[in-house]
């Protein structure tokens, strides 16, 4: 952090009275110092554009509109819950603190308070303002079984203490461990866990019997509803199955009294078009109903992107390098499942499985290999001495042969004493995937492994993993500046709707992510760190897949950006599906029109493609 920044904080110790077992009296201590950061750079543009309607496309409609519960890891979760303002963000170059639903914050000496002061502006998308009521209703929320979701009550009763009103627009925080002031904030700031309010006026329970403060059948009743927002937009239409449309909360939407958000979010409307397959979308995008469109694959960046409108200079490529965290993933072993509770299996699996020959010859060398299966990009979290596992097929086939695999079939499938077959069912969800997949099947037959291509569209694919259903799961997760390891490797996520999608089980992993979780010094937590991801590594439950630091994109030229482009986090340019994004780009209304009178006239433009490697690698 940047010291010269941020005075001496003194703080006299917390004066808290007991009311019930669950609820105290804070006061704001009397020697205080706020911090606030209105200093940082500006990476949104002054040229920006307000107006029109951006559009995109999924390729299925999402199983529920809620963030939480069952089947709400999916789908449009962004819009909703990880990219909606947090108390407090990251700015995403300088990794500087900023302010976002908190103007100001302050630590207690105790390493466990944080104190935020409440933008008094800040409202909901209905119009009513946002209270430190709203973050007490949001404990009330997490901590109710009625949500079903074993994260949230897991993080808001085991790792948050208190959350507690000091006035309508000031509260306090209380940690259950103490931490260092960044990891205070890195814990009430991360996407995924939900430190954010909930509208208390939206939530009006009719049936609460267990008198948790939450509807019993809030799963069922707010299955397709959508409660108000604090982010720019609202869901306006939803026609299942079709299409969901958000509407901008308008010029007046609060946010813009805050710097950092100015020139953001500049279209009125996101229009996300169900379109299952990715070919019929690239149709759609090129005859100008969509758009951007994704051009992650190598075959859409190198070959499929030079036709006629790009050569006439009405759309225009982008790839554009980040510094982003990769999240955890490869290639999941699910070790309820038959065999795969064998160490050998799992050793085997791994040895057979080439990644780094994927990388070279379907992916064209764009791709990094992931050192760790747990991601990287935490910093000192990440152990140095971490590599991914080679492909080695005779050292698999010494691996099989100790699980009892000695025998080869007559079509290369090693099998059992009882005639049992070697094979394990790949389950990933995109069939741009399958030429991925196809190279992985076939070197793994050279150790007489056999992977079968489960491909499940869309969100059901990962509704198929929550449940534990898959052998092995191709599929990788979002991550934070510091590792997810409870939700992962804990043995009480090893069960349906959790994300340990390897039903992975350990005592001795689980004293480690409680020591992890615990420990205040960071340079011990990151050695535990170390030790967790060298226990994976040990355990062979996730092979190390690889990675994109980047995003290439097309788009039709009335599309336009700041300059540069990229911060370090910038995942997407543009809205993606599920993505919202930075919300730096605008539609230009009279280069569209002037686009659309050149193509009608036969008229080109200059072909742009524009590479920003400012942060690569």
């Amino acid at each position: 952090m940047k010291n010269n920044k941020y005075s001496a904080l003194t703080l006299i110790a917390l004066s808290m009275a007991a009311i019930s077992p669950n609820t105290f009296a804070a006061q704001l201590p009397s020697d205080v110092t706020w911090i606030t950061n209105l200093d940082e750079p500006l990476f949104a543009s002054p040229d920006a554009q307000r107006g029109g309607t951006y559009r995109t496309f999924m390729r299925s409609f999402p199983q529920t509109l809620r963030s939480v519960g069952p089947d709400a890891n999916s789908g449009l979760r962004q819009y909703f819950m990880d990219e909606a303002p947090k108390l407090v963000q990251l700015h995403p170059t300088t990794g500087e603190w900023i302010p976002q639903l908190a103007t100001e914050w302050a630590f207690g000496d105790d390493h466990k308070s944080v104190y935020f002061k409440l933008d008094p502006n800040a409202r909901w998308s209905d119009g009513k303002k946002v209270t430190a009521e709203d973050y007490l209703f949001m404990l009330k929320y997490y901590r109710s079984k009625d949500i079903i979701d074993p994260w949230y009550n897991d993080f808001f009763i085991n790792h948050i203490e208190h959350v507690e009103k000091i006035d309508d627009y000031t509260i306090v925080i209380i940690s259950k461990v103490a931490k260092s002031d960044d990891e205070l904030l890195y814990m009430l700031s991360l996407p995924s866990n939900g430190v954010q309010p909930r509208p208390s006026h939206y939530f009006a329970s009719v049936k609460d019997e267990n008198n948790d403060g939450m509807d019993d059948n809030f799963v069922r009743k707010y299955n397709f509803k959508t409660e108000p927002t604090t982010g720019p937009y609202y869901v306006d239409k939803v026609k299942k199955g079709k299409s969901i449309t958000f509407k901008h909360v308008g010029d007046e939407w609060w946010g813009y009294n805050n710097r950092y958000y100015k020139n953001r979010y500049n279209v009125d409307k996101i229009r996300i078009k169900v379109i299952r397959d990715q070919d019929i979308a690239k149709k759609h995008f090129e005859k100008g109903d969509l758009d951007s469109f994704i051009l992650a694959q190598p075959e859409l960046w190198h070959e499929k992107s030079n036709t006629k409108a790009y050569q006439n200079g009405y759309i225009h490529k982008l790839w554009g390098y980040n510094q982003a965290v990769q999240g955890a993933g490869g290639l999941w072993m699910n070790t309820a499942k038959p065999l795969l509770g064998d160490l050998n299996i799992r050793k085997g699996i791994t040895y057979a499985t080439d990644y780094d020959g994927l990388i070279k010859n379907v992916l064209r060398g764009d791709y990094l290999r992931k050192p760790h299966g747990l991601g990287t990009g935490h910093g000192g979290f990440d152990s140095p001495s971490r590599i991914p596992p080679s492909f080695e097929p005779e050292k698999a086939i010494t691996y099989f042969e100790k699980a009892g695999f000695s025998t080869v079939g007559a079509d290369g499938i090693r099998m059992n004493d009882e005639g049992q077959r070697l094979s394990f069912a790949v389950t990933y969800s995109r069939p741009a995937r399958t030429p991925r997949l196809a190279y992985l099947k076939e070197q793994a037959k050279q150790a007489g492994l056999e992977l079968t291509l489960n491909l499940i569209d869309g969100s059901s694919a990962f509704k198929y993993i929550l449940e534990k259903k898959h052998e092995l799961a191709y599929l990788t997760m979002g991550g934070g500046k510091i590792p997810a390891y409870w939700e992962y490797l804990h043995s009480v996520n090893a069960k349906p709707q959790t994300n340990n999608h390897t039903n992975y089980r350990s005592p001795e992993m689980d004293k480690k992510i409680a020591a992890f979780i615990a420990e205040f010094d960071t340079k011990k937590k990151q050695s535990i760190s170390h030790d967790i991801q060298k226990m994976v590594s040990d355990a062979y439950v996730i092979v190390p897949g690889y990675m994109a630091p980047f995003t290439r994109e097309a788009y039709w030229r009335w599309m336009q950006f700041p300059s540069p482009v990229m911060t370090k986090d910038t995942d997407f340019v543009f809205s993606n599906g599920g993505y919202l994004t930075l919300g730096t780009f605008w539609i230009n209304s009279d280069v569209k029109k002037e686009t659309k009178t050149a193509m009608k006239k036969g008229e080109s433009f200059d072909p742009v493609v524009i590479i920003d490697d400012s942060y690569k690698p």
